[in-house]
């Protein structure tokens, strides 16, 4: 199965940019008759067929509209970014593809980075999207001050980690994790968070957790953050 994407799709025919009647007509040579399958990063999976295969503006015709539930459960990283962009798409698309609902760049005292080419990351969500066939693009935040991030209201019916390496805290992540829940996990910079940030996450009932003995990059802490989230609500179904 190839899944596309369209974020228009309020009517029965859309019609295609020409960036992608190009990849779908001259690249993967679909032609006029042809089925294929397109979401708009909401949750539908559209059956649609190819009604002009012009490779400068396809026009697509939707068949049948098919509405999928979302997960019982919610998963929103904070992470700061960190200097090098490549290592922020590449967990991004990683994110994605592993399922992650919501992201926020956060700025902490030690962030090596405060601006982010947000529409950039976007394209490479809704690639990941396609090609892991997923019909929700999660949510794009812009970098967002820590303290002001932990204190938000919004998140006291979520459960709240921070995540940092202290020998203390030893507790791995998996261990707190309640399913069916909505979740804020924050990951710090290289340098992690001060011990005042840490007070402040405490203080505001974030529960410490650790991610293993291995001291992660920031990008692969994210991933593994949201991949344990991930895999403790999967594995209540087994």
């Amino acid at each position: 199965m190839q899944l596309f994407f369209h974020e228009h799709t309020s009517d029965d025919q859309f019609t295609l940019d020409s960036e992608e009647s190009k990849h779908l007509i001259k690249v993967l040579r679909k032609t006029q008759g042809d089925r294929v399958k397109f979401t708009n990063g909401k949750g539908c999976l559209f059956h649609c067929v190819i009604l002009d295969s012009n490779p400068k503006s396809a026009k697509i015709k939707i068949e049948e509209r098919e509405f999928l539930p979302e997960d019982d459960y919610y998963i929103h990283l904070a992470i700061s970014p960190t200097k090098n962009s490549e290592r922020m798409e590449w967990m991004v698309e990683k994110l994605t593809e592993i399922g992650v609902h919501e992201i926020t760049f956060m700025e902490s005292k030690y962030s090596e980075r405060s601006h982010l080419k947000l529409e950039r990351l976007e394209k490479k969500i809704i690639a990941a999207c396609k090609q892991s066939l997923k019909t929700r693009v999660p949510k794009l935040n812009p970098v967002r001050p820590m303290n002001e991030l932990v204190q938000d209201s919004k998140f006291n019916t979520y459960q709240r980690f921070i995540a940092y390496v202290d020998k203390e805290n030893d507790r791995h992540l998996f261990d707190k994790v309640k399913p069916d829940n909505a979740y804020l996990i924050l990951i710090g910079p290289e340098g992690d968070f001060s011990q005042q940030e840490l007070q402040l996450a405490f203080g505001n009932h974030f529960l410490p957790c650790s991610l293993g003995k291995s001291r992660l990059r920031s990008e692969t802490a994210g991933v593994a953050a949201v991949h344990t989230i991930q895999l403790k609500n999967n594995l209540k179904e087994l």
